[in-house]
């Protein structure tokens, strides 16, 4: 499969890199027939097996990168085996560094940061998406809930009941999003941490072959061999330095920013509780019926913000993403206002 990818690739580092790969593949080959009794040096290696007919195809079509994250996968799960078995102790480490080193090639630069984007959410641009996302999940939660009451309230005929369900999913919500918000984070961040604690013991019990590692992780960014030694000897040379660069290029985490729970927790409790107060407020201050009017309107507008503001964060059409949060919103309500009415007339 390496030389498959090698003889694909376009790139003279990385195709280096595939070969490399090809060649400590059939090392591990021949450790294997040794330990069997057979012939080390009798290695044929195989060539038309189906799956390798598909890789040739992919590779061909799409190049070697659509067969990237498919292959880290396959090396990840055989590090696992490796852990197991007493004859492959000394094959560990490389088996961890194929993996390693495939990770990296298939994320690319690009990538990687869209991924760590997306998990690290503490940031200031995933602040402000998870902000208006804890917005709209307690505008929409909480007005359907209050037009479900009010279909089966006889049309919304009491407020008082109206409020008290609104305010019950207001606080019972919010509390909610923040527990689980506390313990996702908190877990994220202990998962983050002793993946640093793994990678500074890795640094200090082999820190030879890290620095071997962090030569093909810039190799496979574009810097030549030479180059590549240099720069991974330089930051090798100073612990902490080495520690923070093999935390972002090979677990793409920033040891200063692994998030805070308890930011993380008041900041969905304040986003959905302000979303959930916006079909509640026109119930607390007006009377009668038009109060679940007054209600559906101020939170239109506001599904139509929201919408707008989601559009804005994930770069689509704003008029687009803002009817579309108005007309799902508004759906959904009338959904449960009709489901309301009938459990109303049902109980009544």
């Amino acid at each position: 499969m390496y030389r498959i990818l090698s003889r694909f690739e376009s790139d003279p580092e990385r195709s280096e890199i595939f070969e490399q790969l090809s060649q400590s593949e059939i090392r591990h080959a021949q450790h294997w027939n040794q330990k069997l009794g057979n012939n080390s040096t009798n290695i044929v290696l195989q060539n038309n097996t189906p799956k390798l007919i598909y890789i040739r195809l992919i590779c061909s079509m799409f190049g070697p990168n659509k067969v990237l994250p498919w292959l880290a996968r396959i090396e990840s799960k055989e590090i696992g085996a490796y852990i197991g078995e007493v004859d492959g102790q000394e094959l560990l480490a490389e088996e961890k560094d194929h993996a390693r080193i495939l990770s990296k090639m298939a994320l690319g630069d690009g990538n990687r940061q869209i991924i760590s984007e997306s998990w690290h959410s503490h940031g200031n641009s995933g602040s402000v998406r998870a902000a208006v996302l804890g917005v709209n999940d307690g505008l929409v939660s909480n007005f359907c809930l209050m037009m479900g009451v009010a279909g089966g309230t006889a049309g919304g005929d009491s407020p008082d009941l109206i409020a008290l369900a609104g305010i019950a999913a207001l606080i019972a919500g919010s509390l909610s999003m923040a527990t689980g918000e506390y313990i996702s984070v908190r877990s994220q961040r202990e998962i983050y941490e002793y993946q640093i604690e793994t990678e500074r013991a890795e640094l200090e019990e082999w820190p030879e072959e890290e620095e071997e590692e962090l030569v093909l992780i810039y190799r496979a960014k574009g810097l030549e061999e030479e180059l590549a030694r240099k720069v991974a000897s330089a930051v090798m040379s100073n612990p902490a330095s080495a520690l923070d660069t093999m935390a972002k290029e090979e677990l793409g985490l920033n040891p200063e920013d692994l998030g805070s729970p308890w930011k993380a927790s008041i900041s969905s409790l304040l986003a959905f509780a302000l979303g959930a107060a916006v079909p509640l407020i026109p119930i607390l201050f007006s009377t009668g019926g038009t109060s679940i009017t007054i209600s559906a309107i101020f939170s239109s507008i506001a599904l139509f913000m929201v919408g707008g503001l989601v559009s804005i964060a994930s770069g689509k059409n704003i008029l687009f993403g803002a009817a579309r949060m108005l007309v799902a919103g508004g759906l959904a309500a009338t959904f449960t206002y009709g489901v309301g009415y009938l459990l109303g007339i049902s109980i009544l």
